[in-house]
Order: C-alpha cells, then sequence, then structure tokens
C-alpha cells in the first residue's frame, strides 16, 4: 500500500498545473457550445446555469478532500488544491454571471428583491462573496505578504463557501432529493474529518 501511495505522490508531482486548468476549464467550453448550439433542452439557461453551479461545487468538494486525503491515505495533492479552488471560483462566477444576465436578464429590480427574499440566492451570494478574498490571495505573494497563520485563517472562508453551496444546492432543489443530499453529504462530511484533531506525531513530547 505504502509503495502504490508513494507512485501516485510522484505522478501527482509531474502534473503541470496548467493541465489541471486546462482540462478543468473543459466543461465550460462545453456548456458554453451547447447552450448556444440548442443541445441544453428546452430551458437552456436554466440548465446551464445549473450545471455551471454543480461543476462548482464539484471542484468546491475536490478543494475540501486533498487535506483528509493526505491525513487518511498519505496521497499528497497539496499542490494542486490551488487550481482546483481556483477552480471552483471561476464556475462559481460563471454561474452568477449566466443568473444575473441570461436569467434575470439585468431586471435589478428584481434582483434586489431576490436578494433578500430568495435564501437560497442569499445563501449562494454568500458563498460567491466567501470566495472573492481567497482567489484574490491565491498567489504566492499574498501568502508571504500575510504571513502564513492570517493567510490560513483566512483561507478557512472556504468551509463557509462550500457550506453555503451545498445548501444552495439544497435549497434549490425544494424537495429533498437524492444528488442533493449527497453533494451535501459529501461536503459536511469532509467538513468533520477536517475538524477531527490531528494526533501528535510524537505522543511522548504531547
Amino acid at each position: 500500500m505504502a509503495a502504490l501511495v508513494e507512485r501516485v505522490n510522484d505522478a501527482a508531482r509531474l502534473v503541470p498545473r496548467g493541465a489541471v486548468y486546462a482540462l478543468g476549464l473543459l466543461p465550460a467550453v462545453w456548456i458554453a457550445f451547447a447552450l448556444f448550439t440548442g443541445r441544453l433542452g428546452v430551458d437552456p439557461v436554466l440548465e446551464a446555469e445549473h450545471r455551471l453551479g454543480l461543476t462548482a461545487l464539484q471542484f468546491l468538494i475536490a478543494t475540501l478532500a486533498v487535506t483528509p486525503l493526505m491525513r487518511l491515505t498519505g496521497i499528497k495533492l497539496i499542490r494542486l488544491r490551488r487550481p482546483l479552488g481556483l477552480l471552483a471560483f471561476t464556475y462559481v462566477v460563471l454561474h452568477f454571471l449566466v443568473w444575473l444576465v441570461l436569467d434575470m436578464q439585468l431586471f435589478w429590480a428584481q434582483i434586489a428583491e431576490d436578494l433578500v427574499k430568495r435564501w437560497y440566492i442569499i445563501l449562494g451570494m454568500a458563498g460567491l462573496l466567501a470566495m472573492l478574498p481567497l482567489a484574490w490571495t491565491s498567489r504566492d505573494a499574498a501568502l508571504r505578504r500575510m504571513g502564513g497563520a492570517a493567510w490560513r485563517r483566512l483561507h478557512r472562508l472556504t468551509y463557509l463557501a462550500a457550506a453555503a453551496a451545498a445548501l444552495h444546492y439544497l435549497m434549490l432543489a425544494k424537495t429533498l432529493t437524492l444528488e442533493p443530499l449527497l453533494y451535501a453529504g459529501a461536503v459536511f462530511g469532509l467538513l468533520a474529518v477536517r475538524a477531527i484533531p490531528r494526533r501528535p506525531r510524537n505522543p511522548a513530547r504531547a
């Protein structure tokens, strides 16, 4: 098992971050192509909005899974966490823009009313706002400027963003169907795993 984990870690170190971005953006390219060629059914805007939001949630879950995966199995994908997080942010922004421009058609009065009356929209906006400082400080320069401790505290907003996204999807579904429940279970399960204190490496010293 240890040899397999080491091989996986060696392979992960060889994956270029640019390749992760390129592969991660393929769903967006397909959704855009399908939207403008009439391949998304009877309500293409709503379907594009849904697919972009779901892809954002998937990338958020992948980002959250990096640390628990390392703790539980020893597989180290830390260097891929930044591109996964930035891809999640990209899809959240695209999801928001499709809703704002194509769905709501910039009817600001209706948008403002929804932002104070519809809880699933409020949660979605909370998730987006939580991700803005994460994306802005994702560069190494921000980490050096802020210091490791402050940077890590700020990036705990990832947990808020993921929880808001999962609840947004649950409330949007309106009925408790399996898919939103599975995604919510994945998010809150990963958050629960991260909340478990680490065992000290040297029990005698501890």
